[in-house]
């Protein structure tokens, strides 16, 4: 077997994109599986049964929760692929090369990441402050700026919306099960890869984030990130950028004025993250008063 497509879900219906992967491997005539791992889903689960009686695709749904690491790990000791591709459930195919494109480069690298576009337009009323924060995010996540960055030696935040990764290299890292809160399994996998000297690509192979969260979801989900990476500061050594800011207004003496603002501003700085025109400078500052608060 070539290549094991993976996909863990939770609560979220990606049938859609099972059948486009289906179909995108027959078409390419890629010897591939295509492996659904739900999380204890409490809705949403009826397409499973669907899937699970498309040729090549199998479901693992566990009994309990065991959480995004857990059942990222799970899944790949379930592939028989040489190579695992990992996907977001919530991801959509925008290049009917999808699949070829990654594995043609498949001795370059040990790791290949695809990246990941936005739409354009805004995709409903309600979810302005993560539609606006990823595309203003996309220019900092472009392949050639990347892979720049890793040829100078710097740490790049890795992200596991969409990457390849051989599965003998994968058995050596896997995701962290000590982290099962949101947040912070990826920055910590992608530590382990530069760590190991791992040799990781990107290239322009993005998939479509089909599933803008609301303003309310995805401040929430911000912070519990946050609360995430401040129980486990100093694991991630300097990987997460709100994590070194955060140290150096410590060594300047200065989380006091940080937090007692953060305190003063807080309604006010909630409002207009969740009105249909948040700022992002406000929300920069927002997580940084957050996070420090958490001291």
């Amino acid at each position: 077997m070539t290549l094991s497509i993976l996909i863990p879900t939770y609560n979220y219906n990606a049938r859609a994109l099972v059948e486009r992967l289906v179909q995108l491997a027959q078409a390419d005539g890629l010897t591939a599986e295509v492996l659904v791992g739900d999380d204890a889903s409490t809705s949403e689960t009826a397409w499973l049964e669907e899937v699970a009686a498309l040729p090549t695709v199998r479901v693992l749904r566990a009994s309990h929760n065991l959480g995004r690491s857990a059942n990222r790990n799970r899944l790949a000791d379930a592939a028989k692929g040489k190579w695992l591709l990992f996907m977001d459930c919530d991801a959509e195919v925008i290049d009917s090369q999808f699949l070829t494109n990654y594995l043609k480069d498949t001795t370059e690298a040990d790791v290949i990441c695809g990246g990941i576009c936005h739409p354009r337009q805004l995709p409903h009323e309600g979810c302005e402050l993560r539609w606006r924060y990823e595309l203003a995010a996309e220019g900092h996540f472009t392949a050639s700026r990347l892979n720049r960055l890793l040829r100078e030696g710097k740490k790049v935040p890795f992200r596991t919306f969409s990457f390849l990764i051989r599965r003998e290299v994968f058995q050596q890292v896997r995701f962290d099960e000590r982290i099962q809160a949101y947040g912070c399994e990826d920055i910590q996998f992608g530590m382990q890869l530069d760590q190991r000297g791992l040799k990781v690509l990107y290239i322009d192979n993005p998939l479509l984030n089909g599933d803008i969260e609301s303003n309310p979801v995805f401040l929430s989900k911000t912070e519990e990130a946050l609360r995430t990476l401040h129980g486990i500061e100093g694991r991630l050594q300097g990987y997460y950028m709100i994590e070194n800011v955060a140290a150096r207004f410590r060594r300047c003496h200065l989380t006091g004025i940080v937090r007692d603002l953060f305190r003063l501003f807080h309604k006010s700085m909630r409002r207009n993250l969740l009105s249909s025109s948040p700022n992002l400078k406000i929300f920069s500052f927002y997580k940084l008063g957050y996070y420090l608060s958490l001291d």
